[in-house]
């Protein structure tokens, strides 16, 4: 795999049955199929967790929404303590552009959550946007805040 604009962690690998190499998702309990965009999430959860302050068990990965009738999957979601939607994150393989297709997808799925921060990243790229909702504007951060920072 490619190297990330995100700092190293000692991750797990292992050979599945069928010969696909997979991953230990701590948030998922479970190793998983590693593709380029697993690899993305991967770092990006375990950044936020050792160097942004975010709480292990608040972080969701692969959650399920229905969108117009439709099924989908957001990449992965932070909860504050009480358990509602904080930040959304969208995650792309490092060889995909960040487009605004990319923000479109997550505006959409955020129609379903209302959070206060979204953030896209393809593991060399990371853009952070806070979304105020009374004034009816979003700014783009120059970094990833804490998880402190996103409760405030």
């Amino acid at each position: 795999m490619i190297e990330l604009n995100l700092p190293t962690y000692p991750y797990r690998l292992r050979r599945n049955a069928d010969g696909n190499i997979a991953i230990w998702d701590a948030t998922r309990r479970r190793y998983v199929v590693l593709t380029p965009e697993e690899w993305v999430r991967q770092h990006f959860v375990a950044f936020l967790v050792a160097h942004r302050g975010f709480p292990a068990g608040r972080i969701g990965n692969e959650i399920s929404l229905t969108l117009n009738g439709m099924p989908r999957r957001c990449d992965t979601i932070v909860y504050d303590a009480q358990g509602n939607p904080l930040a959304l994150v969208e995650y792309k393989a490092p060889h995909v552009a960040i487009t605004q297709d990319t923000f479109n997808q997550i505006v959409r799925y955020n129609s379903q959550f209302l959070v206060s921060y979204i953030i896209v990243s393809n593991g060399l790229s990371h853009y952070c946007c806070r979304i105020d909702y009374t004034s009816r504007t979003h700014t783009f951060l120059p970094e990833i805040p804490t998880y402190d920072d996103m409760l405030r």
